[in-house]
C-alpha cells in the first residue's frame, strides 16, 4: 500500500466513478464536454433603493450600487480569460436557466473567490432544491457531496425527469449565502412541447395529455428580501446576530419597484462584463425585467419562486390565475382528478414554487394590471414614500398589436 490513506473527498469521488463513470472518465481525460451552463460564484455590489440610518446605501458600494451581495454569474459563453475577470461582478438573483426534460445537463461550478472579503475562504455548491432523482455526489449538499473552493471548479450532472419549475441555491453555509443572494430559477421543459398524441407541438408547463396547461408566455417571478444590516455588516467584517433577522428591501427578480418594471438587462461586454439595461446604469448586475407585457387572449404563465425566508402573497387585481402546478408537480390526482384552482391570491412559502397561468382580458387600448405583494409592510422601500418593493405590471395591449412571440421567458 506504500503508506497510501484515502481521504474522505477521496472516497466521494471514487463513489461517483462507481456511479456516474463515464462522466468522471470524460473530466479524468480532458475531454472537451462543454456544460449545459457555467456559473461562476464570486461577490459584488447591486443596486437597492432606500436609505437605512448608518448601513444603507453601504459607504463601501462604488456608485451607482448600493449594496454588497454574493451570487452567482452566468459565464457560459466567456472564455477563461473573461471568466477570472468576472471576480467581484456577481448577478442578482443567481441567473434564471432552464433544460429539457430527459437532457443530460451539465452544471459547471467555478468559484472565483470574493473581491470584497477575500478573508472569507467560503467554499459554494449547486443545490438543485426539490430536484427528485440526484445522486449525493451530484446533489450540491455538502455533508453528502464535495464543496468548491475558491480557485477550484466542478461539474454537476442531472438528466432531470420531471417537469416544473425548481429553484437552486448555495448549500454551503446556505443561511447566509441565500439570503446573500446565491439562489435563482430552474426549470424543466416537458417532453410534451414537441407534441404527444392528440395534442399539437407548442409550449405547455407539464406532460398534462390534454393541452390544459399550455401557454403562449412566460415570467419568471424570484421572491426574496434584504436585510441591509446583514449585507452591511458582512462588507465591513462584523458578525450579526441572525435571532435579529428583520429585511427591509423585499425584491422580485432582484430589483424592488418601480425598477422591476425597467428593461432587461444582460448580455456581456468584450471583457464578459454584463451590459446595464438602457438608462438603468444601477442595474447592471439585476438584468431580470419583472414587466409582463401579452395581448387580450394569450395564456400568461408566471413561475412562482420563494426563496426567501418569508411567506409571500402574490395579488393580480382583476385578473383570474389559474393554478397548475404547485412544487414541480401537476396539481392532478392520480385517478385523473383535476385539482387546479382559481385565484386572484397565490399564497407562497420559502421554498416553495407555484405555476400558474392567466388569460389576458379583452382590451381595446393598453390596459394595466398590478401584481403585487398583499402584505403591505412589502410595499414600500426604506426611508422613502410611496409604492415600492414586490410590485410589479401586467400590460395588456389589444389582440392583433403586433407583440412580437417570445423567444425566452421574460422578454
Amino acid at each position: 500500500m506504500n503508506g497510501y490513506q484515502i481521504s474522505r473527498r477521496g472516497m466521494l469521488l471514487a463513489a461517483g466513478a462507481v456511479a456516474g463513470g463515464w462522466l468522471l472518465r470524460d473530466a479524468a481525460a480532458g475531454a472537451a464536454v462543454a456544460p449545459t451552463i457555467h456559473l461562476a460564484a464570486t461577490d459584488g455590489f447591486i443596486s437597492l433603493p432606500g436609505n437605512v440610518a448608518g448601513v444603507h446605501p453601504d459607504p463601501l458600494a462604488p456608485g451607482p450600487f448600493t449594496t454588497w451581495g454574493i451570487g452567482f454569474r452566468d459565464v457560459t459563453a466567456l472564455t477563461t480569460t473573461q471568466v477570472k475577470a468576472q471576480k467581484g461582478r456577481l448577478e442578482a438573483p443567481a441567473p434564471m436557466w432552464w433544460v429539457n426534460e430527459m437532457q443530460d445537463t451539465r452544471v459547471q461550478l467555478t468559484n472565483l473567490g470574493l473581491a470584497v472579503r477575500p478573508d472569507l475562504l467560503d467554499s459554494h455548491t449547486v443545490h438543485w432544491h426539490g430536484f427528485r432523482n440526484a445522486i449525493p455526489l451530484f446533489d450540491g449538499v455538502p455533508e453528502l457531496s464535495v464543496a468548491v473552493p475558491p480557485g477550484r471548479a466542478f461539474t454537476y450532472f442531472y438528466r432531470p425527469r420531471d417537469p416544473g419549475t425548481y429553484m437552486y441555491h448555495c448549500h454551503f453555509e446556505d443561511v447566509e449565502h441565500v439570503s446573500m443572494g446565491m439562489t435563482g430559477i430552474v426549470f424543466v421543459r416537458p417532453k410534451q412541447n414537441a407534441g404527444a398524441p392528440g395534442i399539437p407541438a407548442g409550449r405547455y408547463v407539464y406532460n398534462d395529455g390534454d393541452g390544459s396547461t399550455a401557454y403562449a408566455r412566460e415570467w419568471g417571478m424570484f421572491l426574496s428580501e434584504a436585510w441591509t444590516k446583514e449585507r452591511f455588516e458582512g462588507a465591513h467584517i462584523q458578525e450579526h446576530d441572525w435571532s435579529e433577522y428583520d429585511a427591509d428591501v423585499w425584491l422580485l427578480n432582484g430589483r424592488s419597484y418601480p425598477d422591476t418594471l425597467a428593461p432587461n438587462g444582460g448580455g456581456n461586454a468584450a471583457n464578459g462584463d454584463l451590459i446595464a439595461p438602457t438608462g438603468h446604469p444601477k442595474l447592471k448586475y439585476q438584468p431580470l425585467s419583472s414587466l409582463v407585457r401579452c395581448m387580450s387572449g394569450e395564456k400568461v404563465l408566471l413561475r412562482l419562486v420563494n426563496l426567501g425566508f418569508q411567506q409571500h402573497t402574490m395579488t393580480l387585481a382583476g385578473i383570474p390565475m389559474r393554478v397548475v402546478g404547485k412544487d414541480a408537480t401537476l396539481l392532478r390526482g392520480r385517478d385523473g382528478t383535476d385539482n387546479t384552482y382559481v385565484t386572484n391570491a397565490i399564497h407562497i412559502g420559502p421554498g416553495e414554487s407555484v405555476d400558474a397561468i392567466f388569460t389576458a382580458p379583452p382590451v381595446t387600448a393598453e390596459t394595466v394590471y398590478l401584481l403585487y405583494n398583499r402584505a403591505y409592510a412589502t410595499l414600500s422601500n426604506p426611508g422613502l414614500t410611496g409604492l415600492g418593493g414586490q410590485v410589479t405590471q401586467v400590460r395588456v395591449l389589444p389582440a392583433g398589436s403586433g407583440l412580437p412571440p417570445q423567444t425566452k421567458p421574460n422578454t
